[in-house]
């Protein structure tokens, strides 16, 4: 197993952002921060990077349960996940994997069960990024022809 789950997708990296948020909102992640490297590395260092977001998700449900037993594991929260243009122009989201990042000496097993959904959680919001549609800023953003698809009623 892999220390992160990955998902390569052809669409702009923006959207990739949107989808990536919209994917772990849909699994109790809430984004508390974003790190956009490329903006950073140029602002500090005066170097050009590629596009590379880190966004910076908690689920809270899960974090409490997990420092509920053992206080110091708040040092590995909360969640990175990673979107990145690579040269070919795919767009890469990655989600860390908890279950390959815990350190293995001192997991218990109500850790390993927690560790166990918040995996889960992450490579279900990682792998469901081809199903989930960004939201339009207007619900009439959408062309004519899709809301009336939408509209009309299904027959069978």
């Amino acid at each position: 197993m892999t220390y992160f789950y990955s998902r390569n997708l052809k669409i702009p990296f923006d959207e990739a952002v949107q989808k990536a948020i919209q994917s772990l909102q849909q699994q109790g992640f809430g984004v508390i921060t974003t790190i956009d490297l490329k903006e950073t590395l140029k602002q500090k260092l005066n170097i050009d990077f590629r596009q590379y977001r880190i966004l910076v998700a908690c689920n809270p449900h899960f974090a409490y349960k997990a420092i509920s037993l053992e206080s110091h594991i708040g040092l590995m929260l909360p969640c990175n996940v990673v979107v990145q243009e690579h040269e070919n122009g795919e767009i890469e989201v990655s989600a860390i994997n908890p279950l390959e990042t815990i350190d293995k000496t001192t997991i218990t097993p109500q850790l390993t069960a927690i560790a166990e959904e918040v995996s889960n959680s992450l490579r279900a919001a990682v792998d469901n990024l081809h199903r989930t549609k960004t939201q339009p800023d207007q619900p009439d953003a959408l062309p004519t022809e899709r809301q009336s698809e939408m509209a009309a009623p299904v027959h069978g």
